[in-house]
C-alpha cells in the first residue's frame, strides 16, 4: 500500500492487471472482444428465440432469458473497457468509473446466483407437483420473481458501494483488470470493520443460502424422479444435469474471485489476481448461454431454425 493519502472523489486508480498484460495486449484484446461479441450474440439469440416462439413462453425459458440477459448486462460493465484499454494502452480508471463498474459487477454476480436458485426451485415444483405446477409457478410469477431479485440486489449493491465511498483511500494500485469493491476496500487506510463484516455476512448468506436451497431442491427432485416413469424421469434428470453444470461452474468461478481477498491471501501476485478474476468472470459470462443453448433441446432446435432462416434471408437478399 502506498503511503499517500488522497481525496477519494478526485482520485484515479491504476489497474495493475492491465500493466501485466501489456506485452501481448493486442492479442489479449482480440481474444476478449471475440469472447464478448460471441457471448452477446448467443445471449441475444436466446432471448430473441424465447421472445418470439410462443411454445417457449414457459417459466423455465423465462428464467433462462433472465440468466443470459444478466450475462449481457454484467459483461458489458467491464469487458469492452478492458479490450479498449488494452488497445489504447490506458491503465487508469477514475473513482466514479470504478464505483459504477464495481456496482454493476456486484449486481451481475448476485442476480446470477439467485436466478440459478429460483430455477432449481422451479424445476422441483415442475417435477414434484406436476398437477399444481401452473398454479404454483406461471409466467407472471416468473417475471415478478426476476424483477424482485433485480430490485433487491440493486439496493443491496448500492449499500455496498456507499460503504466503500465512506472510506479514506490511501493507494492507487488495483490488482485487477476491472474494479471491485473489495479491491478498493484493501486500499483504505481507515477502519474497514463495517465493510468487512457486512461483506462477509452478505457473501455467506448469498452463497450459503443459495447452496443449501439448491441442494435441497436437487435432492427432492432426484427422489421424485426415482418414483415416476422412465421417460419423464430422463427428461427431468437432463434438465437437472444442465442446471448442475452451469450452477456449479459459476459458483466455483465466483468463489475464487470473491474469496481470494476475504481469505487474506496477501501473497498472491498481480498476475495470479488477474488470472483468477479475469478467468472467473470469463467462465461466468460464457457458460450460461453456451450450455443452455446446447443442452436445452427445444431451445436449441428453435435457435438453429432461426439461424437458418437468417442465413436464407441474407442469401435471398444478395440475389435480389
Amino acid at each position: 500500500m502506498e503511503n499517500v493519502t488522497v481525496v477519494s472523489y478526485v482520485y484515479n486508480f491504476v489497474l495493475l492487471g492491465l500493466k501485466e498484460m501489456e506485452q501481448l495486449r493486442y492479442l489479449y484484446s482480440v481474444i476478449i472482444l471475440v469472447i464478448y461479441l460471441g457471448t452477446v450474440f448467443l445471449s441475444t439469440l436466446v432471448v430473441y428465440v424465447v421472445w418470439t416462439e410462443h411454445s417457449l413462453h414457459e417459466p423455465m425459458y423465462i428464467f433462462i432469458c433472465g440468466l443470459v440477459g444478466n450475462v449481457m448486462v454484467g459483461s458489458s460493465a467491464f469487458v469492452p473497457k478492458i479490450a479498449i484499454d488494452l488497445l489504447s494502452g490506458c491503465t487508469t480508471i477514475s473513482l466514479s468509473g470504478c464505483l459504477v463498474q464495481a456496482y454493476c459487477i456486484q449486481i451481475f454476480a448476485v442476480v446470477e446466483i439467485l436466478t440459478f436458485t429460483i430455477m432449481a426451485f422451479d424445476r422441483y415444483l415442475a417435477v414434484g407437483f406436476p398437477l399444481r405446477y401452473h398454479s404454483l409457478m406461471n409466467n407472471r410469477k416468473a417475471v415478478q420473481s426476476l424483477a424482485t431479485i433485480w430490485l433487491v440486489i440493486s439496493i443491496n449493491a448500492l449499500v455496498v458501494v456507499l460503504l466503500v465511498l465512506r472510506l479514506t483511500i490511501c493507494g492507487n494500485g488495483i490488482n485487477n483488470v476491472y474494479c471491485e469493491t473489495l479491491s478498493l476496500t484493501r486500499l483504505s487506510c481507515s477502519s474497514t470493520i463495517v465493510n468487512d463484516t457486512f461483506g462477509t455476512i452478505y457473501s455467506l448468506l448469498t452463497f450459503g443460502g443459495s447452496l443449501l436451497l439448491v441442494i435441497y431442491c436437487y435432492i427432492q427432485t432426484i427422489l421424485v424422479c426415482l418414483k415416476i416413469s422412465m421417460e419423464a424421469s430422463q427428461k427431468a434428470i437432463h434438465t437437472l444435469v444442465t442446471h448442475i453444470m452451469t450452477y456449479s461452474t459459476f459458483m466455483a468461478a465466483l468463489s475464487f474471485v470473491t474469496f481470494r481477498y476475504r481469505l487474506n491471501i496477501g501473497s498472491l501476485s498481480t498476475a495470479t489476481h488477474v488470472l483468477i478474476s479475469l478467468g472467473g468472470m470469463v467462465v461466468s459470462i460464457v457458460i450460461n448461454p453456451l450450455i443452455y443453448g446446447i443442452r436445452t433441446e427445444a431451445l436449441k432446435v428453435k435457435m438453429i431454425h432461426t439461424l437458418k432462416g437468417l442465413v436464407h434471408k441474407q442469401t435471398l437478399d444478395k440475389f435480389k
